[in-house]
């Protein structure tokens, strides 16, 4: 059939698009996958940064209950190291104590003797008290005294005044005091070291005391008595309060001390050259102080 031209121009019928209605292009399926990534991008990193916000709470949640759990520990740590070696009953406990005696004889006698000297002069005084101590030291060792056993406690130097209505206080010499401690393992001494005294003008004599030289066997028998004192208490006590004793709370001691002093003072008191007094060391005691918390129900 044959074709008219127009205005030379080939008129042709419409070319129809090769791609049917219903597919998409290559353009707009590009364009709607690029769409579609970007939304997902921005909804990842909107979830990732919730996450990272939960994940930050969570831990600082955590730390704050580590915190307060390390401060509750260590307080009640704090509270234990207070009341270390006290009971948690102490209302549900009674104390009993008792007291041992054991009657010993003395071993050892000690007495204290001295000299107060007073001369013009602290030369003069000086000479005369230490040729009077020394004359009394060799005396003590001659009765058989070891040098050990006799101690000086004490070595004084003082002036001496006297006071009169026209002068005042005038100073009129001076004073030299020495003493010693002596020490006999032989108590039967003492009688004769008193003596001597008198035989060379000691002026100062005092603290003699008759004490026992080792204790240890006689606290041993003291702290026996001293505790069946409290197991028969405790027992008694538990019948009559109707409770049951069940341990040791605590446990305390300590040595009642004392001692027989004889002495002289031989300022107002006159003794003989050459007498010698009869001392008795009778006998002493060793006293023991025991003291038991017990825990009852």
């Amino acid at each position: 059939m044959p074709v008219k031209k127009m205005n030379g121009v080939e008129d042709t019928a419409p070319i129809k698009n090769s791609v049917p209605m219903g597919e998409p292009t290559r353009e707009t399926s590009n364009l709607a996958h690029g769409h579609m990534w970007h939304a997902h991008h921005a909804c990842g990193s909107h979830c990732c940064g919730f996450g990272k916000k939960l994940l930050l709470t969570f831990f600082g949640i955590l730390i704050v209950y580590l915190i307060v759990f390390v401060g509750t520990l260590t307080r009640n740590k704090i509270k234990e190291y207070d009341y270390i070696g006290l009971s948690d009953r102490m209302e549900r406990s009674i104390l009993v104590e008792a007291e041992g005696v054991v009657e010993v004889k003395p071993d050892v006698a000690t007495i204290s003797m001295g000299v107060t000297t007073e001369k013009a002069t602290v030369a003069e005084a000086q000479a005369e008290n230490t040729q009077t101590m020394n004359t009394l030291v060799e005396r003590v060792k001659a009765l058989g005294i070891p040098a050990e056993d006799i101690k000086t406690t004490t070595y004084d130097v003082f002036p001496s005044y006297d006071w009169t209505e026209a002068a005042g206080e005038e100073l009129i010499g001076y004073q030299v005091s020495q003493r010693v401690s002596i020490k006999m393992k032989d108590v039967k001494l003492a009688d004769k070291v008193v003596a001597l005294a008198g035989e060379l003008g000691i002026t100062d004599v005092g603290q003699l005391e008759y004490t026992v030289d080792d204790k240890d066997a006689y606290l041993v028998e003291a702290r026996e008595q001293a505790l069946k004192k409290i197991a028969d208490k405790a027992s008694a006590l538990s019948r009559m309060l109707g409770v049951r004793v069940i341990s040791v709370m605590s446990y305390s001691e300590y040595e009642i001390t004392g001692y027989d002093e004889y002495g002289f003072d031989l300022k107002s008191s006159v003794m003989g050259a050459g007498s010698t007094p009869t001392l008795e060391a009778g006998t002493s005691e060793v006293r023991l102080n025991v003291s038991v918390s017990l825990e009852i129900r």
